[in-house]
Protein backbone atom coordinates (compact mmCIF):
# COMPACT_ATOMS: atom_id res chain seq x y z
CA UNK A 1 0.00 0.00 0.00
CA UNK A 2 2.74 2.50 1.06
CA UNK A 3 4.42 2.34 -2.47
CA UNK A 4 0.92 2.73 -4.18
CA UNK A 5 0.31 5.71 -2.24
CA UNK A 6 3.82 7.33 -2.95
CA UNK A 7 3.69 6.11 -6.82
CA UNK A 8 0.11 7.80 -6.81
CA UNK A 9 2.01 10.99 -5.17
CA UNK A 10 4.88 11.51 -7.21
CA UNK A 11 2.49 10.65 -10.73
CA UNK A 12 0.24 13.59 -9.04
CA UNK A 13 3.48 16.17 -8.56
CA UNK A 14 4.44 15.01 -12.50
CA UNK A 15 0.98 16.06 -13.81
CA UNK A 16 1.11 19.44 -11.49
CA UNK A 17 4.37 19.93 -13.11
CA UNK A 18 3.11 19.45 -16.83
CA UNK A 19 0.20 20.86 -16.53
CA UNK A 20 1.75 24.25 -15.29
CA UNK A 21 3.29 24.67 -19.15
CA UNK A 22 0.16 23.66 -20.45
CA UNK A 23 -1.82 26.10 -18.65
CA UNK A 24 0.32 29.12 -19.18
CA UNK A 25 0.31 28.50 -23.31
CA UNK A 26 -3.73 28.18 -23.28
CA UNK A 27 -3.95 31.67 -21.14
CA UNK A 28 -5.23 29.08 -17.93
CA UNK A 29 -3.59 31.41 -15.78
CA UNK A 30 -5.12 33.88 -12.58
CA UNK A 31 -3.94 37.22 -13.01
CA UNK A 32 -3.96 40.10 -10.39
CA UNK A 33 -6.52 42.20 -9.50
CA UNK A 34 -7.89 43.99 -7.25
CA UNK A 35 -9.23 40.82 -5.07
CA UNK A 36 -6.51 38.96 -6.15
CA UNK A 37 -3.34 40.58 -4.50
CA UNK A 38 -0.90 37.60 -5.74
CA UNK A 39 1.92 38.80 -8.05
CA UNK A 40 2.12 37.37 -11.64
CA UNK A 41 -0.03 34.73 -13.50
CA UNK A 42 -0.60 31.97 -11.63
CA UNK A 43 -1.49 28.32 -13.65
CA UNK A 44 -5.06 27.41 -12.43
CA UNK A 45 -4.34 23.68 -12.95
CA UNK A 46 -4.45 22.20 -9.50
CA UNK A 47 -7.98 20.70 -9.73
CA UNK A 48 -7.55 19.16 -13.16
CA UNK A 49 -4.14 17.69 -12.07
CA UNK A 50 -5.94 15.80 -9.37
CA UNK A 51 -8.83 14.76 -11.62
CA UNK A 52 -6.70 13.21 -13.77
CA UNK A 53 -4.30 11.35 -11.12
CA UNK A 54 -7.93 9.84 -9.25
CA UNK A 55 -9.54 9.60 -12.90
CA UNK A 56 -6.42 7.48 -13.79
CA UNK A 57 -6.19 5.58 -10.93
CA UNK A 58 -10.11 4.51 -10.57
CA UNK A 59 -10.06 3.21 -14.14
CA UNK A 60 -7.31 1.05 -13.11
CA UNK A 61 -8.82 -0.42 -10.08
CA UNK A 62 -12.69 0.36 -10.94
CA UNK A 63 -13.90 -1.99 -8.83
CA UNK A 64 -12.85 0.32 -5.32
CA UNK A 65 -15.79 2.55 -5.99
CA UNK A 66 -19.84 1.76 -6.82
CA UNK A 67 -20.45 3.47 -10.17
CA UNK A 68 -17.22 4.41 -11.36
CA UNK A 69 -17.30 5.00 -15.00
CA UNK A 70 -20.41 7.21 -13.87
CA UNK A 71 -18.05 9.28 -10.92
CA UNK A 72 -15.49 10.09 -13.21
CA UNK A 73 -17.68 11.18 -16.14
CA UNK A 74 -19.15 13.72 -13.36
CA UNK A 75 -16.49 15.00 -12.08
CA UNK A 76 -14.22 15.11 -15.70
CA UNK A 77 -17.74 17.11 -16.63
CA UNK A 78 -17.28 19.71 -13.67
CA UNK A 79 -13.61 19.97 -13.77
CA UNK A 80 -13.72 20.84 -17.69
CA UNK A 81 -16.76 22.95 -16.71
CA UNK A 82 -14.64 24.48 -14.29
CA UNK A 83 -11.94 24.96 -16.18
CA UNK A 84 -13.97 27.11 -18.37
CA UNK A 85 -15.05 29.12 -16.01
CA UNK A 86 -11.61 29.72 -14.84
CA UNK A 87 -10.54 30.68 -18.17
CA UNK A 88 -13.35 32.69 -19.85
CA UNK A 89 -15.20 33.41 -16.74
CA UNK A 90 -18.98 31.90 -17.27
CA UNK A 91 -21.86 33.15 -15.70
CA UNK A 92 -23.27 31.17 -12.05
CA UNK A 93 -26.16 30.41 -14.40
CA UNK A 94 -24.69 28.21 -16.47
CA UNK A 95 -22.42 26.56 -13.86
CA UNK A 96 -25.45 26.48 -11.09
CA UNK A 97 -27.07 24.64 -14.41
CA UNK A 98 -24.12 22.30 -14.85
CA UNK A 99 -23.92 21.26 -11.32
CA UNK A 100 -27.73 20.20 -11.40
CA UNK A 101 -27.62 18.43 -14.48
CA UNK A 102 -24.74 16.31 -12.86
CA UNK A 103 -27.05 16.58 -9.74
CA UNK A 104 -29.63 14.70 -11.95
CA UNK A 105 -27.44 12.00 -13.27
CA UNK A 106 -26.25 10.96 -10.30
CA UNK A 107 -29.56 10.66 -8.54
CA UNK A 108 -30.87 9.08 -12.03
CA UNK A 109 -28.25 6.32 -12.80
CA UNK A 110 -26.31 5.90 -9.12
CA UNK A 111 -29.78 6.17 -7.14
CA UNK A 112 -27.83 7.61 -5.07
CA UNK A 113 -30.56 10.24 -3.56
CA UNK A 114 -30.95 11.88 0.05
CA UNK A 115 -33.97 9.77 1.35
CA UNK A 116 -34.30 10.50 5.16
CA UNK A 117 -32.29 13.32 7.61
CA UNK A 118 -32.40 10.99 10.46
CA UNK A 119 -33.41 12.03 13.40
CA UNK A 120 -32.53 15.78 13.99
CA UNK A 121 -35.26 17.05 15.78
CA UNK A 122 -35.88 13.74 18.39
CA UNK A 123 -39.04 13.23 17.38
CA UNK A 124 -38.29 10.41 14.74
CA UNK A 125 -36.58 10.06 11.54
CA UNK A 126 -37.34 12.54 8.75
CA UNK A 127 -38.07 11.17 5.61
CA UNK A 128 -37.86 13.39 2.36
CA UNK A 129 -40.56 11.42 0.28
CA UNK A 130 -41.25 13.48 -2.84
CA UNK A 131 -38.70 16.36 -2.05
CA UNK A 132 -36.31 13.33 -1.82
CA UNK A 133 -34.87 14.48 -5.80
CA UNK A 134 -34.87 18.42 -4.77
CA UNK A 135 -33.07 18.23 -1.39
CA UNK A 136 -30.08 16.01 -3.15
CA UNK A 137 -29.97 18.84 -6.08
CA UNK A 138 -30.17 21.27 -3.27
CA UNK A 139 -27.45 19.46 -1.15
CA UNK A 140 -24.62 18.80 -4.10
CA UNK A 141 -24.91 22.69 -5.64
CA UNK A 142 -24.52 23.69 -2.05
CA UNK A 143 -21.43 21.65 -1.39
CA UNK A 144 -19.87 22.24 -4.68
CA UNK A 145 -20.13 25.41 -3.80
CA UNK A 146 -19.26 26.01 -0.41
CA UNK A 147 -16.13 24.79 -1.23
CA UNK A 148 -15.76 26.61 -4.13
CA UNK A 149 -16.03 30.12 -1.74
CA UNK A 150 -13.75 28.78 0.50
CA UNK A 151 -10.96 28.94 -1.59
CA UNK A 152 -9.30 32.38 -0.80
CA UNK A 153 -5.95 31.83 0.55
CA UNK A 154 -3.22 29.66 -0.08
CA UNK A 155 -3.46 26.08 1.26
CA UNK A 156 -6.49 26.78 2.52
CA UNK A 157 -8.98 24.59 -0.02
CA UNK A 158 -6.49 22.10 0.34
CA UNK A 159 -6.21 21.97 4.12
CA UNK A 160 -10.24 21.86 4.83
CA UNK A 161 -10.32 18.91 1.81
CA UNK A 162 -7.53 16.74 3.89
CA UNK A 163 -9.64 17.20 7.19
CA UNK A 164 -12.99 16.36 5.20
CA UNK A 165 -11.26 13.67 3.03
CA UNK A 166 -9.50 12.15 6.17
CA UNK A 167 -12.41 12.29 8.40
CA UNK A 168 -14.90 10.63 6.17
CA UNK A 169 -11.82 8.04 5.34
CA UNK A 170 -11.90 7.35 9.31
CA UNK A 171 -15.39 6.69 9.62
CA UNK A 172 -15.73 4.17 6.57
CA UNK A 173 -12.79 2.55 7.67
CA UNK A 174 -14.43 1.92 10.64
CA UNK A 175 -17.68 0.74 9.31
CA UNK A 176 -15.73 -1.88 7.06
CA UNK A 177 -15.82 -0.08 3.63
CA UNK A 178 -12.24 -0.49 3.39
CA UNK A 179 -12.20 0.51 -0.43
CA UNK A 180 -13.83 3.11 -0.28
CA UNK A 181 -11.85 4.50 2.87
CA UNK A 182 -8.96 4.07 0.62
CA UNK A 183 -10.14 6.49 -1.85
CA UNK A 184 -10.25 9.20 0.93
CA UNK A 185 -6.50 8.23 2.07
CA UNK A 186 -5.59 8.46 -2.17
CA UNK A 187 -7.32 11.83 -2.40
CA UNK A 188 -5.56 13.00 0.77
CA UNK A 189 -2.32 11.87 -1.18
CA UNK A 190 -2.75 13.68 -3.80
CA UNK A 191 -3.84 17.06 -2.29
CA UNK A 192 -0.31 17.16 -0.91
CA UNK A 193 1.76 17.70 -3.94
CA UNK A 194 -0.53 20.33 -5.01
CA UNK A 195 -0.33 22.39 -1.31
CA UNK A 196 3.40 21.69 -1.52
CA UNK A 197 2.94 24.29 -4.99
CA UNK A 198 -0.16 25.99 -3.91
CA UNK A 199 2.22 27.50 -0.76
CA UNK A 200 5.23 27.99 -3.01
CA UNK A 201 7.42 25.69 -1.00
CA UNK A 202 9.14 23.87 -3.98
CA UNK A 203 10.05 27.76 -5.36
CA UNK A 204 7.56 30.76 -5.97
CA UNK A 205 7.70 30.59 -9.92
CA UNK A 206 6.63 26.90 -9.49
CA UNK A 207 3.20 28.32 -7.68
CA UNK A 208 -0.35 26.88 -8.48
CA UNK A 209 -4.09 27.44 -7.90
CA UNK A 210 -6.91 25.09 -7.50
CA UNK A 211 -8.94 27.00 -9.95
CA UNK A 212 -12.79 26.39 -10.03
CA UNK A 213 -12.35 23.08 -11.59
CA UNK A 214 -10.79 21.95 -8.22
CA UNK A 215 -13.23 23.36 -5.97
CA UNK A 216 -16.18 21.82 -8.17
CA UNK A 217 -14.68 18.25 -8.53
CA UNK A 218 -14.13 18.39 -4.91
CA UNK A 219 -16.87 19.47 -3.30
CA UNK A 220 -18.76 16.72 -5.76
CA UNK A 221 -16.82 14.05 -4.46
CA UNK A 222 -17.50 15.18 -1.22
CA UNK A 223 -21.39 14.96 -1.45
CA UNK A 224 -20.97 11.71 -3.55
CA UNK A 225 -18.85 9.98 -0.43
CA UNK A 226 -21.58 11.79 2.11
CA UNK A 227 -24.67 10.76 0.08
CA UNK A 228 -23.51 7.35 -0.65
CA UNK A 229 -22.24 6.84 3.23
CA UNK A 230 -25.58 8.30 4.81
CA UNK A 231 -28.23 6.98 2.77
CA UNK A 232 -27.74 3.16 2.48
CA UNK A 233 -30.82 1.57 3.47
CA UNK A 234 -30.89 -0.29 7.01
CA UNK A 235 -27.64 0.74 9.01
CA UNK A 236 -26.13 3.68 7.21
CA UNK A 237 -22.16 3.90 7.60
CA UNK A 238 -21.89 7.69 8.45
CA UNK A 239 -25.43 9.75 10.14
CA UNK A 240 -26.76 12.06 8.28
CA UNK A 241 -26.24 14.94 11.26
CA UNK A 242 -22.43 14.11 10.74
CA UNK A 243 -22.00 14.98 7.48
CA UNK A 244 -22.95 18.10 8.37
CA UNK A 245 -19.90 18.14 11.14
CA UNK A 246 -17.70 17.12 8.88
CA UNK A 247 -17.82 20.24 5.98
CA UNK A 248 -18.94 22.70 8.82
CA UNK A 249 -16.30 25.67 8.23
CA UNK A 250 -16.92 25.17 4.16
CA UNK A 251 -21.07 25.13 5.36
CA UNK A 252 -20.92 27.85 7.76
CA UNK A 253 -19.14 29.87 6.11
CA UNK A 254 -21.22 29.67 2.55
CA UNK A 255 -24.20 30.30 4.28
CA UNK A 256 -23.10 33.23 6.73
CA UNK A 257 -21.88 35.03 3.74
CA UNK A 258 -24.90 34.16 1.70
CA UNK A 259 -27.28 35.49 4.37
CA UNK A 260 -25.30 38.74 4.85
CA UNK A 261 -24.97 39.31 1.44
CA UNK A 262 -28.70 38.78 0.70
CA UNK A 263 -29.39 41.35 4.03
CA UNK A 264 -27.33 44.06 1.96
CA UNK A 265 -29.53 43.98 -1.08
CA UNK A 266 -26.44 41.94 -3.36
CA UNK A 267 -26.16 38.89 -5.12
CA UNK A 268 -25.50 36.23 -2.87
CA UNK A 269 -22.74 34.82 -5.60
CA UNK A 270 -21.28 38.11 -5.71
CA UNK A 271 -17.28 37.90 -4.26
CA UNK A 272 -16.66 40.05 -1.00
CA UNK A 273 -14.07 39.95 1.73
CA UNK A 274 -16.12 39.10 3.91
CA UNK A 275 -15.24 35.33 4.63
CA UNK A 276 -13.54 34.15 7.68
CA UNK A 277 -10.25 34.09 6.31
CA UNK A 278 -10.33 37.64 5.43
CA UNK A 279 -11.74 38.66 9.07
CA UNK A 280 -8.87 36.30 10.63
CA UNK A 281 -6.03 38.68 8.40
CA UNK A 282 -8.19 41.61 9.57
CA UNK A 283 -7.29 40.35 13.22
CA UNK A 284 -3.56 40.58 12.25
CA UNK A 285 -2.74 36.54 11.73
CA UNK A 286 -1.16 36.19 8.59
CA UNK A 287 -2.07 34.12 5.66
CA UNK A 288 -0.20 30.97 7.31
CA UNK A 289 -1.64 31.73 11.06
CA UNK A 290 -5.16 32.05 8.79
CA UNK A 291 -4.56 28.70 7.28
CA UNK A 292 -3.24 26.57 10.75
CA UNK A 293 -6.30 28.59 12.64
CA UNK A 294 -9.00 27.71 10.10
CA UNK A 295 -8.01 23.70 9.53
CA UNK A 296 -7.55 23.61 12.98
CA UNK A 297 -10.74 24.64 13.92
CA UNK A 298 -12.24 22.48 10.86
CA UNK A 299 -10.49 19.40 12.42
CA UNK A 300 -11.79 20.06 15.96
CA UNK A 301 -15.44 20.18 14.44
CA UNK A 302 -14.69 17.15 12.21
CA UNK A 303 -13.41 15.41 15.47
CA UNK A 304 -16.78 16.47 16.94
CA UNK A 305 -18.49 14.64 14.30
CA UNK A 306 -16.14 11.34 14.31
CA UNK A 307 -16.92 10.86 18.27
CA UNK A 308 -20.74 11.12 18.17
CA UNK A 309 -20.82 8.72 15.48
CA UNK A 310 -18.25 6.89 17.08
CA UNK A 311 -20.09 7.07 20.85
CA UNK A 312 -23.98 6.79 19.31
CA UNK A 313 -24.49 10.41 20.90
CA UNK A 314 -28.42 11.20 19.98
CA UNK A 315 -28.52 12.82 16.34
CA UNK A 316 -30.73 15.28 17.45
CA UNK A 317 -27.99 16.54 20.29
CA UNK A 318 -25.81 16.65 17.41
CA UNK A 319 -27.68 18.62 15.39
CA UNK A 320 -28.87 21.34 17.95
CA UNK A 321 -25.32 21.75 18.58
CA UNK A 322 -24.60 22.18 15.74
CA UNK A 323 -26.62 24.74 14.95
CA UNK A 324 -25.40 26.47 18.39
CA UNK A 325 -21.74 26.68 16.62
CA UNK A 326 -23.64 27.86 13.49
CA UNK A 327 -25.30 31.11 15.15
CA UNK A 328 -22.43 31.87 16.85
CA UNK A 329 -20.26 31.31 13.74
CA UNK A 330 -23.13 34.31 12.35
CA UNK A 331 -23.20 36.52 14.73
CA UNK A 332 -19.14 36.84 14.90
CA UNK A 333 -19.83 37.16 11.03
CA UNK A 334 -22.30 39.96 11.21
CA UNK A 335 -20.09 41.52 14.40
CA UNK A 336 -16.48 41.26 13.36
CA UNK A 337 -15.74 44.56 13.43
CA UNK A 338 -17.25 45.02 16.43
CA UNK A 339 -15.45 41.80 17.71
CA UNK A 340 -11.74 42.04 16.57
CA UNK A 341 -11.23 45.64 18.31
CA UNK A 342 -12.98 43.95 21.15
CA UNK A 343 -10.03 41.08 21.24
CA UNK A 344 -7.60 43.86 20.39
CA UNK A 345 -8.40 45.77 23.65
CA UNK A 346 -8.36 42.11 25.60
CA UNK A 347 -4.66 41.87 24.29
CA UNK A 348 -4.26 45.28 24.72
CA UNK A 349 -3.39 46.13 21.20
CA UNK A 350 -3.98 49.68 19.73
CA UNK A 351 -7.40 49.20 17.83
CA UNK A 352 -8.49 49.59 13.94
CA UNK A 353 -10.56 51.14 12.12
CA UNK A 354 -12.03 48.16 10.27
CA UNK A 355 -15.42 48.34 7.99
CA UNK A 356 -17.87 46.04 7.14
Amino acid sequence: MFLDLLFTFFIAFAILFLMRKVARKVGLVDKPSGRKLHSGNIPLVGGISICITIVNYIYSHPGMINHANLYMLCICGLTAVGALDDRFDLSVKIRMLVQALISIAMIYFANAEMHSLGNLFGFGVIGLGLFSSLVTVLAVIGCINAFNMVDGIDGLLGGLSIVTFASVGILLLLAGEQSLSYLCLLLVVCMIPYILMNLGLVGHKRKVFMGDAGSMMIGFTVIWLLIGASQTEGNPMIRPVTALWLIAVPLMDMVSIMIRRVKQGKSPFKPDRDHLHHICQRFGLSSLQTLGLICFIASMFAGIGIIGEVLLVPEYIMFYGFITVFIGYLVILVNHCKVINFCRRILNLPEKNISN
